[in-house]
């Protein structure tokens, strides 16, 4: 595999040498040590990488304390799918300016590394190993032969479930090893690393069982007093039972052990995080706070009305994301599978982008999804990085499409529209490769192939709909097609962004045929339905111009009368979001504010701070998973009426337009564009309806209420 210069190893590490332990000694966590003197400090910067991650201390401090370094990535081909070939693969290079750590003298680094990503499931690269270069004016201190290295705290370790310290024995050093280098692309961090978000405060609410007010992501600080050989274990969970003790159901198996070197010590994890909010400590500990960590995402919008449910969704939307974010992925969950699920990152990605600092984040992930492009067939993965798992053709790998659109339209930048069209058109010729009479009908050989998900068993209870295979009715042909066409509408968008005009008409016929497929396998003529108008087909069919003048009038009546959502992920949000777009913003904020089991109030009332993986929580193995979020965008779009003017990109061009209903009496929100804060604000009185309207400098924009359109002005406007 040919790399250019930079992207190569010798450009971030010069001389320096993969380095690990001796094949007979070698343990999942190692340390390795090297000593370096310095006549004089100078100005000093350090790369480093250990794998799977590392902890770095020079001179006994800690260079990334909280962190879980290197980001995800798919690291090299000797985990490629069978049968498959990804198209790239890389690791991203941290760098460190660490002059204020040195000293005159002997100065000495130390790398912990192991674990993570790198060893998780079926993802083996090869024996942990560490590399660095630390530059101190014009010396370059490197690992290599002089390194010395040894079995580091961690004696127990599953990424997703436990990690056990032994602080009773001392290392053992011996002469490192020179490994196999990674036949990879190095390239920068760019994305937001994990960090300590925030300290949290734990109350006592049972014997040796406490709680930190909030389901998050991160791990608690101990003080172990235990003697020196005794164990000290932390076991989590998301709920508590009535009694006061832990709920095992949903503690997933996590726990945190330490064994005491008889001193008192202020330990944490080190290499691995926990989902939680509440916890057990057994054996001689207290617990001081409970760190939160994940990625340094901060909010760039604000959101606030008189109807709580619809400021609880939009906190805990955010919450719930940034619990998700880590390692420069976001993920299905912070603790079962913590993988970056094409599907659920797809579906939430305009609301991201809508509330969240993402950019950085997402472009990452996105050069993830399409390294995880096979270049043989043109298959996206389920997940980026890469780890076996479920999903299916559309819902899933038409993230390729969705993501790159989304970041255009919120910034305005075509470079990433131009950089991964190509990627775009495989993927179309894969859909068209796997499907039957028009109809997307199967994805890669042995594999899943879903249609929507977590779909709530809502009409026919006789049926047991617990197992992951029997979770929704409607047909996955119809919503893997629906996607396709999707995709499909955006890349005519795009081709013609791109000034490719000679793509559109083939976009066009494709969009055509798959249309009539769906019409023809699924519309019922007599009643004006799709699929019975259950669990949002008849949303999926409106979304796209089909059906007959019924097929709308029967969805809002179906949805007036059971009032609450029976979709599952990818349905909720088209339905909510054409309900709006048909100006229904009365029923859409029914569904939204729902207080039975398949609504958000239902969560909010049962003390829940973060999102469930079903409507029915007892369903739920996961209390923190962000997918039904997705609907938070329109808070901001529609009902607060912030919307780009067709074409429009990156808010250059704006139409206000507010949609008001009955139950709400005040609404407040901003986002961040990359000309500065928009921001809407209205309230009802006797008089009538207030609005102030905040627009930034180089934005036009329009305000269409009652009939009118009005041009709003740079800066407040009152009206």
């Amino acid at each position: 595999m040919e790399f250019a210069e930079h992207n190569k190893q010798e450009y971030y590490f010069k001389n320096a040498k993969w380095m690990g332990a001796p094949e007979r000694t070698a343990s999942t966590f190692s340390v390795l040590k090297g000593v370096f003197h310095l006549e004089k400090v100078e100005q000093a910067t350090l790369r480093v990488l250990g794998l799977g991650f590392f902890k770095c201390y020079l001179n006994g401090h800690c260079v990334n304390p909280d962190t879980f370094l290197p980001l995800s990535s798919d690291y090299e081909a000797s985990c490629d799918p069978v049968g498959e070939a990804l198209a790239g693969h890389r690791i991203y290079v941290p760098e460190f300016e660490v002059t204020g750590w040195l000293q005159p003298g002997e100065n000495v680094i130390e790398i912990a590394y192991g674990g993570g990503w790198y060893t998780f499931y079926r993802r083996l690269y090869g024996l942990p190993k560490a590399i660095y270069c630390l530059t101190v004016g014009d010396r370059d201190f490197v690992s290599d032969e002089g390194c010395l290295v040894a079995q580091g705290k961690v004696c127990g370790y599953d990424f997703t479930k436990r990690e056990e310290q032994d602080l009773s024995t001392a290392p053992v050093w011996e002469p490192a090893v020179v490994t196999e280098p990674l036949e990879t692309e190095y390239c920068t961090t760019d994305c937001p690393a994990d960090a300590l978000m925030e300290e949290l405060p734990v109350k006592k609410v049972g014997n040796s069982v406490y709680d930190c007010g909030q389901n998050t992501s991160g791990y608690p600080v101990l003080e172990v007093a235990a003697k020196a050989g005794e164990k000290v274990t932390v076991y989590f969970s998301e709920e508590l039972l009535p009694d006061g003790t832990i709920d095992r159901t949903h503690a997933h198996g996590q726990e945190f052990s330490v064994i005491s070197d008889g001193k008192n010590a202020t330990v944490q994890p080190e290499f691995t995080w926990f989902g939680f909010r509440c916890f057990e400590v057994v054996g001689d500990a207290t617990p001081k706070c409970v760190k939160v960590i994940h990625a340094d995402v901060p909010a760039s919008s604000t959101f606030d009305c008189d109807n709580e449910t619809l400021n609880w969704i939009y906190k805990t939307f955010l919450h719930t994301m940034r619990c998700n974010m880590h390692t420069g992925h976001p993920s299905d969950c912070p603790h079962l599978e913590r993988r970056g699920y094409t599907g659920d990152g797809q579906l939430t990605t305009h609301a991201v982008l809508s509330t969240l600092d993402a950019r950085a984040f997402y472009e990452k992930w996105l050069q993830d999804i399409a390294d995880g492009q096979d270049t043989l067939s043109g298959h996206i993965q389920y997940t980026a990085p890469y780890i076996r798992s479920g999903g299916g053709p559309g819902g899933w790998g038409c993230a390729i499409v969705e993501v790159p659109y989304q970041l255009y339209r919120h910034y305005g930048d075509p470079a990433i529209l131009a950089k991964y069209y190509g990627n775009m058109r495989r993927y179309i010729d894969y859909l068209e490769a796997h499907s039957e009479f028009g109809l997307v009908t199967s994805d890669k050989p042995g594999e899943w192939c879903l249609g929507d998900w977590c779909g709530p068993n809502i009409l026919y209870p006789e049926k047991d709909i617990t197992s992951h295979n029997q979770q929704v009715i409607l047909p996955a042909p119809m919503v893997n097609t629906y996607f396709m066409v999707k995709s499909l509408r955006q890349m005519a968008e795009i081709a013609r962004i791109l000034g490719k005009n000679e793509d559109i008409a083939g976009y066009e016929e494709k969009i055509a045929q798959r249309k009539a497929a769906i019409q023809a396998a699924y519309f019922n003529t007599f009643d004006g339905n799709f699929i019975m108008n259950v669990q949002g087909a008849n949303a999926y069919a409106v979304d796209l111009g089909l059906g007959s003048e019924k097929t709308y009038e029967n969805l809002v009546r179906y949805y007036q009368k059971v009032g609450c959502f029976d979709t599952g992920i990818f349905a909720t949000d088209i339905l909510t979001r054409v309900l709006l777009e048909w100006g229904d913003s009365e029923l859409a904020v029914e569904l939204l504010t729902h207080n039975g089991e398949q609504g958000f109030a239902h969560w909010q009332q049962n003390g829940a701070t973060t999102f469930h993986e079903y409507w029915d929580s007892n369903r739920s193995r996961s209390h923190s998973h962000p997918m039904f979020g997705a609907p938070v965008a329109y808070l901001f779009e529609y009902l607060l009426g912030i919307r780009q003017a067709e074409g429009a990109a990156g808010y250059i061009s704006l139409i206000i337009e507010p949609q008001i209903v009955s139950k709400i009496g005040r609404m407040s929100g901003s986002i961040t564009t990359p000309n500065g804060v928009v921001a809407v604000s209205y309230e009802k009185d006797a008089t009538g309806i207030h609005f102030e309207i905040q627009i930034p400098k180089g934005t036009e924009a329009v305000l269409r209420y009652g009939g009118k359109e009005m041009k709003l002005a740079e800066g407040k406007n009152h009206l």
